[in-house]
């Protein structure tokens, strides 16, 4: 989708909004076409400075003539936010949250039925702009708005729809999430290196570059995870060895349970 002459405007320029920002300004929108509303005056200057996007301190103020609006704000301020919203809002536009927890009905309740809008769960390594975006939109929203939503996401990464919103849930066990499961498995690693002799800055090392380039492969093989854990081990040598460990373990069980138990926090958090 052309983005040219689209105005985008942000509420809130925390970190998952300047990832977003410095996604799109990378791919070509122009940053007199990005808004940013803020309450706190370091923010944005720092974020005026860093982008060159319009700053305001008035949400009112950022939204007008926007095409786009991207709630970036806590949850827990979020009702607050869209009450200040619900009579600034332009027609037409569409309203994209990136805000956990915040339901498609929640939404519209604060802004009006009328409202295009989509839920969107990102996650941090949208940072580096290799981030995943799981999105859902409402029954409003029109092939157009859709195609917008994407194109903002996808500055921060990949994105994929769901068909439910109630498969949010498992999309922030398992993306949103998700991170923290590989950082924990890279962690403990390491320490298994270093009860297994390796100076732990060695065994560090070796963990985190082998997840980095596990990752890589993931990204950039032609063949999926299961086919690559094959073609990586070995019969009878040292992976099959862990690898049948794990299995003994149940790390797949494990993990399934894991998801579950995320899936049931977020499920529980979105009916407050």
């Amino acid at each position: 989708m052309k983005m040219i002459s689209t105005r985008i405007s942000f509420i809130g320029g925390g970190n998952m909004a300047q990832a977003m920002i410095g996604g799109l300004i990378h791919s070509g929108q122009s940053p007199e076409t990005i808004a940013v509303a803020d309450p706190s005056e370091a923010q944005r200057q720092s974020l005026s400075s860093r982008f060159g996007v319009n700053c305001q301190e008035s949400n009112g103020e950022a939204v007008r003539d926007a095409d786009a609006v991207v709630l970036a704000v806590k949850p827990q301020v979020m009702s607050e936010v869209l009450t200040d919203l619900r009579d600034a809002m332009p027609d037409g536009a569409v309203v994209i949250s990136v805000a956990a927890g915040i339901t498609l009905s929640a939404l519209a309740r604060d802004l009006g039925d009328s409202i295009q809008a989509v839920r969107a769960m990102p996650n941090t390594p949208a940072l580096y702009r290799a981030g995943i975006s799981g999105l859902v939109a409402n029954a409003r929203c029109d092939a157009k708005a859709r195609a917008l939503a994407e194109t903002v996401l996808k500055a921060a990464g990949e994105v994929v729809w769901v068909d439910e919103e109630q498969q949010m849930d498992a999309v922030t066990a398992v993306s949103g999430s998700g991170p923290a499961y590989f950082f924990a498995f890279t962690e403990h690693l390491a320490e298994a290196g270093v009860r297994a002799g390796l100076p732990p800055e060695t065994a560090l090392k070796l963990a985190r570059h082998t997840a980095i380039g596990a990752g890589r492969m993931l990204a950039e093989s032609e063949f999926d995870a299961a086919e690559l854990r094959r073609r990586v081990t070995s019969p009878g040598g040292t992976t099959e060895a862990a690898l049948r460990h794990f299995a003994g373990a149940k790390l797949a069980k494990m993990i399934e349970q894991a998801v579950a138990a995320a899936v049931k926090r977020g499920q529980e958090l979105g009916a407050r």
